[in-house]
């Protein structure tokens, strides 16, 4: 049974300081208005009692007291023995009737003509005391407007002689996330926004991507807060905490998963240019794998572009240079740069070993040689490799 309650204390809380407490008098056969104040920006759900009390009589205790017994709405509603509790221990021989209107110019309207047709809520049978729990999720009297938190409860009496004295309590329950202005739509607005980002635009499924940012910018600032900042700051929140999700949500290994699979479909028809472009953005963004920098390096060789080829081949070899993949084509590199020694001491160094499971050094060097030649790529030193691997 603890789990549950701790849980729920972590959810939200009473906000004893902003709860009502009123006492007013209605006259013989009236009916009175009461407006609960502004409730707190986060309310999810309020307990409200009601207490008819006869000439004299004093409340036993509050609602505020009985409800530091309950430390969360859900131990209100575990059977009728949460809403007995909240009932005040006295009460009047008096009773009334009530009802709850979320909206002025309905009660207003009840207050002149005593129609409850667009109440929230009616209690037609007269009472001598009552207690409620509502809550955003069943109730309308708390779907109100993004502007007014307010509420108004209307009495009727129902003495047609005497006076009547009644106790109004009302205790809001605010959930802490909501209580900093993130609402459903709120939230919303942020993620729609994130997925316009260019990074997300290259994602196939951006979801947990910008609910992750959205998470972040709502623990650093409120709704308020963030809708404050200049454009260039949130900007600037979008893209720092872009980088951290992007990392934390697997976004990325799924993003450069579908970043080499376009360029390998582009380097198969020829089109290495754009298939640069997707391995450098994956080089560029989260700095790649050792075999991305190798594949960027091949494709830098059979388009003829050496320098940049040796370049980030040797980056590559620097983050692991036990990958003979990545030897071989360092190898390719500086003999088409014009180091025929260094390529020589590579080859000689792995040429009785397997670049992959099935293949030798010596057959994927002969394979690499046609690519470049059907490339165009012509080098007298070809020869001399083949030569030495014989």
């Amino acid at each position: 049974m603890t789990i549950p309650v701790l849980h729920a204390q972590k959810e939200g809380y009473w906000d004893k300081e902003r709860s009502t407490t009123k006492e007013v008098v209605v006259s013989a056969r009236d009916r009175i208005l009461i407006k609960i104040d502004d409730l707190p920006t986060g309310t999810t759900e309020i307990i409200y009692r009601i207490t008819l009390l006869d000439k004299n009589q004093q409340m036993s205790n509050s609602l505020v007291s009985v409800l530091k017994a309950i430390p969360d709405p859900t131990g209100i509603s575990q059977g009728s023995a949460g809403a007995v509790f909240l009932l005040s221990k006295i009460s009047g021989d008096d009773k009334c009737k009530y009802a709850i209107f979320s909206k002025l110019d309905a009660a207003n309207n009840y207050i002149a003509s005593g129609d409850t047709s667009d109440a929230c809520l009616v209690q037609d049978e007269p009472v001598s005391k009552d207690a409620k729990r509502l809550s955003t999720e069943k109730s309308d009297c708390l779907k109100w407007s993004a502007n007014s938190n307010l509420l108004w409860f209307g009495f009727e009496s129902n003495n047609w002689i005497l006076n009547q004295k009644i106790i109004l309590e009302v205790v809001p329950w605010v959930d802490y996330k909501l209580s900093r202005g993130w609402t459903k739509e709120n939230r919303k607005t942020i993620i729609d926004q994130c997925k316009t980002s260019s990074l997300a635009q290259k994602m196939s499924n951006s979801d947990d991507f910008c609910v992750c940012v959205s998470d972040k910018i709502q623990a650093k600032y409120s709704f308020k807060e963030f809708q404050k900042l200049l454009i260039e700051e949130r900007n600037k929140a979008f893209k720092d905490y872009g980088a951290l999700c992007f990392n934390e949500t697997g976004a990325s290994s799924a993003f450069n998963s579908d970043l080499r699979s376009q360029a390998a479909v582009l380097a198969k028809k020829g089109k290495y240019g754009a298939a640069i472009a997707k391995m450098n953005t994956i080089i560029t963004n989260t700095k790649g794998a050792a075999l991305d920098y190798n594949t960027l390096g091949y494709y830098y060789l059979i388009t003829k572009q050496y320098g940049k080829a040796l370049k980030i081949l040797q980056e590559a070899e620097k983050q692991d240079a036990t990958e003979l993949l990545i030897q071989l084509n360092l190898a390719h590199a500086y003999l088409l740069n014009g180091n025929y020694k260094s390529a020589k001491i590579i080859h000689k160094t792995y040429s009785n070993q397997n670049v992959t499971d099935s293949l030798s050094w010596i057959q994927k060097t002969k394979l690499d040689f046609d690519a470049f030649q059907k490339a165009g790529i012509q080098n007298e030193d070809f020869n001399a490799i083949l030569k030495i691997l014989e």
